[in-house]
């Protein structure tokens, strides 16, 4: 069982800025890159270990075992994990259940933002300001209003939302977040500013999936949890649902993590700089941990995200053999 450093694969959509170049590293002929894909099995994007390999292949060549026993029923990989810079306004977008997308030709998404940074007064779209009607919405979106009626809230770095499906939502400029989710890129937009994509024309808009999908209805807070000492470092679980379970852990000198059978585990690296099992880690990189791999330690002064598939009931047991 191993732990693989991974390198991403880089998106230059129109919105995107240059913080994933000039903070985190990321290497590119790219002038803006606007996402950051740090664990991605995808036909429109893959990322690669340190000898060029997909990670995909590289996980067909030693065996799905590597991914987990909870894996055994996915359809491909499971999990798509990103760093979204939004230099301008995303979109106000919904993505559909599981259900809906296999009925329409897509792939249900469930995801969460973790707040990496965020400039002064930057905010994002999260549900609906008071409960409406579908009729109401669809006036809003011929309209162009919206962001009338749609909920929007400032945001703080360290701040968490989790966004499940039929949810309206937006990443407001300024915002920098690592997005965890289900590893799907389908989308209904139905607001974009009036923008013109690179081909000049209007970004295509998916009202009739929006109006079936999109729950009218203010989003429920995300539920906090506290912080965790440890030995050298702390932990907090920041979300969990059926699809991911993803914990911040905060590292003063070293912390060893075990990963059992059931899942892999992704490492997102979100500051400072150490090593993850002898191999140097810094700011902005991340590793692929096969399912199975037991005690994994980091050592140095840093914080990371730790991601791994499914609803994980008690993040103990990520720190105790």
């Amino acid at each position: 069982m191993s732990v693989v450093k991974l390198y991403p694969e880089l998106k230059d959509y129109i919105w995107g800025g240059t913080r994933l170049i000039e903070q985190f590293g990321k290497q590119t002929d790219l002038t803006k890159v606007a996402e950051s894909w740090e664990l991605a099995c995808r036909g429109d994007g893959n990322c690669r270990t340190q000898n060029g390999t997909a990670l995909w292949d590289h996980i067909q060549s030693k065996g799905k075992q590597v991914l987990g026993t909870d894996c055994e029923g996915c359809d491909g990989f499971p999990v798509l994990i990103k760093l979204i810079d939004a230099e301008k306004d995303l979109s106000v977008q919904v993505h559909p259940d599981d259900e809906y997308a296999a009925a329409h030709g897509g792939q249900g998404k469930t995801e969460m933002w973790y707040v990496i940074d965020c400039k002064p007064d930057s905010s994002i779209v999260l549900g609906f300001k008071e409960e409406t009607t579908k009729e109401a919405f669809a006036q809003a979106i011929k309209q162009g209003t919206v962001l009338d009626i749609a909920a929007k809230m400032q945001v703080r770095k360290g701040d968490v939302f989790f966004v499940p499906p039929g949810t309206l939502h937006a990443i407001g400029k300024g915002v920098l977040v690592a997005e965890i989710q289900q590893n799907s890129n389908t989308t209904y937009r139905v607001y974009d500013y009036g923008r013109k994509g690179s081909d000049g024309k209007p970004r295509e808009l998916h009202i009739g999936n929006a109006l079936d999908v999109t729950r009218t209805v203010p989003q429920a807070p995300t539920p906090k949890y506290e912080a965790v000492k440890a030995d050298g470092f702390e932990y907090t679980l920041l979300v969990r649902c059926e699809y991911f379970t993803a914990v911040r852990f905060d590292v003063q000198s070293a912390a060893d993590i075990y990963i059992d059978e059931r899942s892999f585990a992704h490492l997102l690296m979100l500051d400072g700089s150490g090593n993850v099992q002898g191999q140097k880690a810094n700011k902005g990189e991340s590793f692929f941990i096969d399912a199975a791999c037991g005690k994994v330690r980091i050592n140095g002064k840093c914080s990371f995200i730790l991601t791994r598939y499914g609803c994980e009931e008690r993040t103990d047991t990520l720190v105790k053999e």
